[in-house]
């Protein structure tokens, strides 16, 4: 595969998406990034890189009791949110790699640079380093935002991590074992997508409010339907992404043009998901709060006030 690399038009999207972006939320950076008051925990647990899927989920769950303990409060941290549900994941992942992978070594090493890509943006975070990536800025610096549902911080979390990191990690491990020649490896990339469509469900409902549960089963199935169209088409996206990156993985600054441009990309999205919460749980909240004084009186057997 040939990826013909045009500069001037990479380099006006990433202007273009920064520029959108900025018009949707003009949220500035909180004054120092970091995880206060546990910016030295967090570092000391993000020194190393994790050695082995035992290694990430290690350290998924020090971060857990990291994110649970930060403020605004035990658990309500919005990157907690996230985390629990990577943890989910790649607890599923290790199972997967003695039960169902026809090659463990490669998912195995693919779940290992998928976690680093994640440790690494949130270290970035904690050394208040401007480098941090776009996507994941969105959301970090809505961490004590309790306005915005853990839902949907979750959600921002997925799309950091499937429109921005995924690609580059399956680099990453690609430059390890070659860059794929035949459909051996994609099936057990494909695995993860059946290990979404089975854990993403109860975990969205897990992290949804009261409304947004009613909701979900008024519609029945066609939430968890678009989910699993959602997980196909966006990790499918990312593969493709990741070998069109493969292609100019000898040309760091076209590289890191072609990354910029998915990040900013991604972190449009990720503002459009927000408004989009904002929206919905303005609208729900206040269906909920009609539907519980419309239904009281007949909760209590009582009768309707008559005009």
């Amino acid at each position: 595969m040939t990826t013909t690399f045009d500069r001037e038009l990479v380099r006006g999207s990433a202007d273009l998406f920064k520029e959108k972006r900025q018009e949707f939320s003009a949220l500035g950076i909180p004054p120092g990034r970091g995880w206060d008051p546990l910016r030295d925990r967090m570092g000391e647990c993000l020194a190393d890189h994790p050695q082995g899927i035992a290694g990430v989920i290690k350290k998924l769950v020090i971060t857990q009791e990291i994110f649970d303990e930060l403020p605004p409060s035990p658990t309500a941290n919005r990157v907690s949110a996230f985390n629990s549900l990577y943890l989910t994941i790649t607890r599923r992942v290790d199972l997967a790699l003695t039960t169902n992978a026809n090659e463990p070594a490669f998912l195995e090493l693919l779940d290992i640079e998928f976690a680093k890509r994640y440790f690494a943006a949130l270290d970035l975070w904690n050394c208040d380093d401007e480098a941090t990536p776009d996507v994941w800025e969105v959301l970090f610096k809505r961490s004590h935002d309790v306005r915005m549902s853990r839902l949907a911080a979750a959600m921002l979390g997925v799309n950091a991590h499937i429109n921005h990191d995924l690609a580059l990690a399956l680099i990453g491990t690609w430059n390890e074992v070659g860059a794929p020649v035949d459909d051996v490896i994609h099936p057990d990339y494909l695995l993860v997508n059946e290990i979404f469509y089975e854990e993403i469900p109860p975990l969205r409902r897990g992290f949804s409010t009261r409304w947004q549960n009613e909701l979900d089963v008024l519609v029945g199935p066609l939430d968890d339907w678009s989910q699993r169209i959602l997980v196909r088409a966006t990790r499918a996206h990312a593969w493709d992404q990741g070998r069109h990156l493969w292609e100019l993985r000898n040309e760091p600054d076209d590289f890191e043009q072609a990354r910029r441009t998915m990040d900013r990309a991604a972190s449009l999205v990720a503002e459009w998901a927000i408004a989009g919460d904002r929206l919905l749980s303005g609208v729900g909240a206040g269906l909920a709060g009609a539907w519980d004084l419309i239904s009281k009186p007949f909760d209590r057997g009582e009768k309707p006030i008559s005009a």
